[in-house]
């Protein structure tokens, strides 16, 4: 299975010696659910539905991530980021649509992306490693199930290894 193998490949700085954004540590990953919203009520209740069974299985509802997304929180056990209103128009960030997101740590990682992609239905699931370098992490190191969507790179702040935005 493609993705999961390649989002379990952390540590990867102690075999090349001085890390760079070329070799970075993977911290954690989040999911994206990315959905249209607006005024398409139905999508956006399947989408919520699809987010509240994601908490139920995970045992997220007491576990909401309070700090920024950018931040790869080495060790930090898997939360929910609190969700943008979807009737609103977006706001700043990468994505060009409708989302919301889920933090993970690489132990759970496996585990978390086989479930949401066997069940995202008509959503678009975006997969992506945090190491500090946001670009590789959200444009070279990441993955799509279902379409692709376009990623606004120029929200992006950091850009060395470890990076805090």
């Amino acid at each position: 299975f493609f993705l999961c193998c390649c989002f379990l490949s952390s540590g990867i700085n102690a075999e090349y010696g001085v890390e760079t954004c070329e070799n970075a540590t993977i911290y954690s990953y989040h999911i994206h659910v990315l959905f249209w919203g607006n005024n398409n009520t139905e999508r956006i209740a399947s989408a919520f539905k699809l987010r509240d069974d994601f908490i139920e299985r995970f045992d997220l509802s007491t576990k909401i991530c309070d700090f920024n997304a950018g931040d790869p929180r080495p060790g930090h056990e898997m939360c929910a980021f609190p969700p943008n209103d979807p009737h609103l128009p977006l706001h700043s960030g990468p994505f060009l649509t409708q989302q919301y997101s889920f933090f993970v740590p690489p132990s759970q990682m496996t585990e978390a992306s086989s479930w949401i992609i066997q069940r995202r239905g008509v959503h678009d699931v975006f997969l992506h490693p945090n190491s500090g370098c946001e670009h590789n992490d959200h444009l070279l190191w990441s993955a799509f199930s279902g379409h692709a969507w376009q990623i606004d790179d120029t929200a992006f702040t950091c850009d060395y290894p470890g990076c805090k935005p």
